[in-house]
Formats: structure tokens, sequence, C-alpha cells
């Protein structure tokens, strides 16, 4: 249940157009409902500052619904990741209003759209253009969260100047996320040119000795630019979600260049 829908309901209660029973009756699924194939959780927003996502993958079309619509009766938004085009075609039958990012290979559902934070913003690098479906996932995830994206792709190091040419995007960043695969470089690169938190996402894009991504994982772990935070290989997703976690709860620089 999304914070703003409790207050609301305790407000009704103060104010009389609802009584405690009613209140009772709203809250009784709280804090999680069983399905049998999945136990929903209704407090992740509350604990979290944004409801549970479903992962795709691995879930049959019927699952994924009959979760999706427990989330929507509860007043929740719906976001699915790792969702491929057939099942979201079966899932667009039953939700047409379902927006589906074929790059990203995510689904949502919002019905309760956060407001945009237009206070900080997140740039969201990319090295080349075969990284793009990781960033896409993390730009779908950032927008579901309410964040202000800016896209900045294709500027990996083989070609720096096109990154020298972005110095006042990233210059006037909250938080940059940098999706790169081969050696993983440009996080080191863009580490050492900001002083806003660095996030770090290595993707599964290069030959033989790339190992699916995993030089560019070590590469990124073991970066001589200080302070970078690495995700998992291809993981987009929890790349938006440590930037949000970061904008909820630190001090940030604004695009002005103020503290908050």
């Amino acid at each position: 249940m999304e914070p703003q829908r409790i207050k609301d309901l305790l407000e009704r209660v103060k104010s009389g157009d609802a009584t405690v029973e009613d209140a009772m009756t709203e809250l009784r699924s709280l804090p999680f409902t069983e399905l049998g194939y999945a136990t929903v959780d209704h407090h992740r927003a509350l604990r979290q500052g944004a409801p549970e996502v479903i992962l795709g993958e691995g879930k049959t079309v019927e699952q994924i619904e009959g979760i999706s619509r427990e989330l929507l009766r509860t007043g929740q938004n719906v976001f699915v990741t790792r969702l491929d085009a057939e099942k979201a075609a079966t899932l667009q039958t039953a939700f047409p209003d379902l927006h589906y990012n074929a790059l990203g290979r995510t689904g949502s559902l919002l019905r309760t759209p956060l407001p945009v934070d237009t206070t900080h913003s997140v740039v969201l690098v990319s090295a080349g253009t075969s990284d793009l479906p990781v960033a896409e996932e993390c730009a779908e995830t950032l927008r579901v969260l309410g964040a202000d994206v800016t896209r900045v792709y294709d500027v990996g190091v083989a070609g720096i100047h096109r990154l020298m040419s972005k110095r006042g995007v990233l210059d006037a960043a909250s938080v940059v996320i940098v999706c790169a695969g081969m050696e993983g470089a440009l996080a080191s690169v863009v580490g050492g040119l900001v002083q806003v938190p660095v996030v770090a996402v290595p993707t599964s894009v290069g030959y033989g000795a790339a190992f699916h991504g995993l030089a560019a994982l070590l590469g990124m772990l073991t970066s001589c630019a200080s302070g970078i935070v690495v995700v998992n290989i291809d993981n987009g997703f929890g790349a938006a979600f440590a930037a949000h976690r970061l904008l909820r709860s630190m001090g940030v620089k604004k695009k002005d260049g103020a503290e908050r």
C-alpha cells in the first residue's frame, strides 16, 4: 500500500468521513497477501519507498498477471523486469494500458505515478549501443521511481572525446550511473571526473576474454577511481534502486550546484 493512501485513510478517519471499521477493512490485507505461488509484500513501499517489483523471468504469464492484480487492488503501481515480448503481448490483453519497453524488457502500470523529482538529476551513461538493453532497464526503473533521468549514450573510451563533450551534463548530476561492457573502463573515467556518487553496471558485452561481463565487473571492482559503487552484471534495475536510495537518504548536489 502506498504511504499516501494510508495517510489519506487516516485523515478520513480523523475527519469522520470513514469509521474505524472501514479502516480495519482496508488495512486487513496488510502486510502481505498469500497467493499460493507468491506472497505479495504490501509493506514494501512503506519500508523502501517503492512497491514490490515483479521479476518476469522464470514466471508464467498467469503468475505475473495474478501478482499485478493484487498490487493494483491495493492501489500500488506495477513494474515488471525481464519481461519478454511474448509475455508482454499476452499481458497487454489483460492490461491494455501496460507500457512495454521492448529494449529494456520492462512493463509498467502506473496507476499512481510518483511526482518527478526535478530537484535532482540522475545522468545515465552507456559506453556503447550494445549496452542499451541494460541502460534502458535502468532508465525505466528510474522513471517509475520518479527520478529525473538524462541519457548520455554511446560515449565509451574508444572515442573519449564524446564523453568530454558532455562534461556540463555530468557536472550537473546528483548521481551518475555508468553501464559498460568490454573491460569496463568507462566507470573509472567518469569516477575520475565527477564528485557525486557513481554507480557502475558491468554488462555482458564483449568478446571471449570478457567472460560475459566478468572482465568488466572485476575492472570496476578494482577501479582506481575511489568510491565507485558496483552492482552485478547486467543489473540495470539494481543500479537504479541504488541511485534511488542515495537520493532519498543522502545530501546530494542540486542541479544548480547548491547543496541540499
